[in-house]
């Protein structure tokens, strides 16, 4: 069925907004949905999927839309639904713009030039190409430019796993156990959940394997004192909650009143009543002070470039400018050194992020350990061991989605040392 040609305006006026990056493409998108009601399902699916598509590609279709008439913005546009939806779909198009589209679409991009194959930007190339060498670049690039599947995780004192499994098979949802982490369930398609009893009642949460695996490395038990320093939306926050079976006191600290809003109607689906959201000034805030010595886990999921979550966050790469890597390295050592102050002799302090840049992970954790030596590094080996995850590491977790099909994820587990 064709599509109406206004499709083609609106995804021509959201995607001049986009490319502008002042913003995240999602909360773009979202608010332009809000604002043009009389889309529908159907349109507003293809125009998201064209965007991020776009995005994706954005050095190819840069490229190929320098070539014709007319505005430029339009043509990646067009060129962007038409990989979507095919050209006989999009209504309103000229003979020209049919012509010239039918001439790029049938371009081979299999035999393009290395920088247009990658859709990576110049800086990132040459700094993955340093760090994974060319094969692991290209891996990675190719990996992360895919979408990522739909990962839900059970919340386990509401449900079990398999039960939900079979539960979403009647609606009919086809889901598969995750590999690695013990509550997770994929879902290839990606169906409306929210109207789900699933979902409604608390029983599942959507979020990304690697995210479930770095919240069931912190080992959080029954009865313990633990805090998640960085608790954003709250997503790790709810697992280690669970992980608790309800017990104890974790407490989700953020600097963001509007992160710490979107937890509270999650928390009260979930039927958590051991968490206490706790809205800080800043990494120095007093009310972190007061607790210095009595944690037994803490979780600094800490602010970083975000470039481990390309497959949902395709912007991300030409947002994120190499500038600020260093401002966000200085932010990252500031906050784990507060957070430093939290752990009792013998608990655990863990440092996570969603980046695969080493200045922002291994780098990181080398500084800590080298200015905190009251803090020994637990092999990431070990934890995995305790936790009955069947991944093979070495002294870090390094979750990539070539190798795992998670975002990327780093973590390292530090234990304030007994007293002698």
């Amino acid at each position: 069925m064709r599509l109406p040609p206004a499709i083609i305006g609106h995804t021509e006026e959201v995607l001049r907004e986009i490319l502008r990056f002042t913003a995240p493409a999602d909360n773009t998108l979202s608010r332009y949905f809000r604002e043009h009601t009389r889309l529908g399902s159907r349109e507003r699916g293809v125009i998201a999927e064209s965007i991020y598509g776009l995005l994706r590609n954005k050095a190819v279709y840069t490229n190929f839309s320098e070539s014709g008439s007319g505005s430029l913005i339009r043509r990646m546009a067009l060129l962007a639904l038409a990989d979507g939806v095919g050209i006989d779909s999009l209504g309103g198009l000229s003979e020209q713009e049919i012509a010239w589209l039918t001439r790029v679409m049938d371009i081979d991009r299999n035999h393009l030039p290395l920088g247009l194959r990658v859709n990576l930007p110049e800086w990132l190339l040459q700094k993955l190409t340093e760090q994974l060498g060319e094969p692991g670049m290209l891996a990675f690039a190719e990996a992360a430019n895919k979408p990522a599947p739909l990962d839900l995780r059970v919340n386990s004192i509401k449900a079990q796993r398999e039960a939900v499994r079979i539960e979403l098979a009647l609606s009919p949802i086809q889901a598969e156990l995750t590999p690695f982490a013990s509550d997770g369930l994929r879902i290839v398609k990606k169906p409306a959940l929210q109207n789900l009893s699933l979902f409604t009642s608390g029983a599942i949460e959507v979020q990304d394997e690697g995210s479930q695996i770095l919240a069931q490395i912190v080992g959080a038990k029954r009865g313990e004192m633990v805090v998640d320093f960085c608790a954003g939306a709250g997503g790790k926050t709810l697992a280690l909650g669970a992980a608790m079976r309800n017990t104890g006191r974790l407490y989700a600290f953020d600097i963001s009143e509007k992160r710490l809003a979107k937890l509270k109607p999650r928390l009260a689906r979930s039927g958590l009543s051991n968490v206490h959201p706790v809205l800080i000034a800043h990494e120095r805030d007093a009310k972190i002070k007061r607790l210095a010595g009595k944690i037994d886990r803490v979780l600094v999921d800490a602010p970083c470039s975000g470039l481990g979550t390309l497959r949902r966050n395709p912007d991300v790469k030409w947002r994120q400018l190499p500038s600020a890597i260093g401002e966000l390295n200085s932010k990252q050592i500031a906050i784990l050194d507060s957070a430093a102050r939290l752990p009792k002799p013998g608990g655990r302090l863990v440092y996570a992020t969603c980046s695969i840049l080493r200045e922002e992970n291994e780098l990181v954790a080398e500084h800590f350990l080298a200015t905190h030596t009251d803090f020994e590094l637990v092999p990431m080996h070990n934890v995995l061991a305790e936790q009955k995850i069947a991944l093979k590491m070495d002294d870090y977790l390094k979750l990539s989605p070539e190798h795992h099909q998670t975002d990327g994820f780093f973590a390292a587990i530090f234990r304030r040392k007994l007293a002698e």
